[in-house]
């Protein structure tokens, strides 16, 4: 690795502060620098491109699990550094999947909305009836009756009070079980559903998903930026098997 950059330089580079450039070596984000006879730093291009490599993995990620997989790829076999990446790709997909199924059950209900007939007694669904339909545990609906985020009825029986689902908290459990499934959490569907009490302002609710997965592209698309340099840190470039590289970086 050619060492004739300073941290300043390595910093205009990359774009980050030269403290951020100590910091992120401190934390072994980069490789450590190495030193000149009067104790200074010198960076090489292997620095730059790790830091930039960081910089797109810590947008498609987040910052914590970034600064680890850069840390791992530097230090696992070959194989495990590539599958630590895959595997943030296939989360990526998974959090485009859900927020897709998410989006089809609103405008699912926002259909249902406009051809729901006048709501009879007989629409209405018990605890257990409601959470074998949506999937969830009855606690489940008790927890989300608890904030806020679903209403029932209140009816008396010979044994003390039930909870009964008329058909607006049934759409309303519908939306919270679609938004949890698109990994929103907790006041974050709250608020959606606070719009969508009023049925008109579901599409509320489906800009939040477009955005959301607006946010999931970007992300993708960062992680595929980041992907040539990743490739070059985890097997550097002429490190076949059994070079000194390799033979390296599998040592325990």
């Amino acid at each position: 690795m050619a060492a004739a950059m300073t941290t300043a330089a390595v910093a205009a580079a990359s774009g980050y502060s030269v403290q951020q450039v100590r910091d992120l070596e401190r934390l072994g984000v980069i490789p450590a620098a190495a030193r000149s006879g009067n104790g200074y730093r010198r960076f090489g291009p292997a620095h730059v491109d790790a830091l930039r490599a960081y910089r797109a993995l810590a947008y498609a990620v987040g910052p914590v699990e970034a600064r680890q997989a850069m840390r791992a790829v530097r230090h696992r076999p070959p194989a495990e550094g590539a599958a630590l990446i895959c595997g943030f790709h296939a989360r990526l997909n998974e959090e485009r999947a859900q927020a897709l199924a998410a989006r089809l059950a609103l405008e699912s209900i926002r259909a249902e909305a406009g051809t729901d007939a006048e709501p009879v007694d007989g629409d209405s669904m018990t605890i257990t009836e409601l959470s074998q339909a949506l999937g969830v545990r009855a606690s489940t609906l008790r927890f989300w009756e608890k904030a806020g985020l679903v209403a029932p009825d209140r009816v008396g029986t010979p044994a003390g009070t039930a909870r009964r689902y008329p058909l607006a908290a049934i759409r309303e459990a519908r939306i919270v079980a679609a938004l949890r499934a698109g990994g929103y959490r907790i006041p974050d569907v709250l608020a959606a559903i606070t719009a969508a009490r009023d049925l008109s302002e579901v599409g509320g609710s489906l800009a939040a998903l477009d955005a959301r997965l607006a946010a999931i592209a970007d992300r993708a698309l960062a992680l595929l930026r980041a992907g040539e340099l990743l490739a070059e840190i985890i097997s550097p470039s002429g490190a076949g098997p059994g070079s000194p590289v390799r033979a390296d970086r599998e040592r325990p």
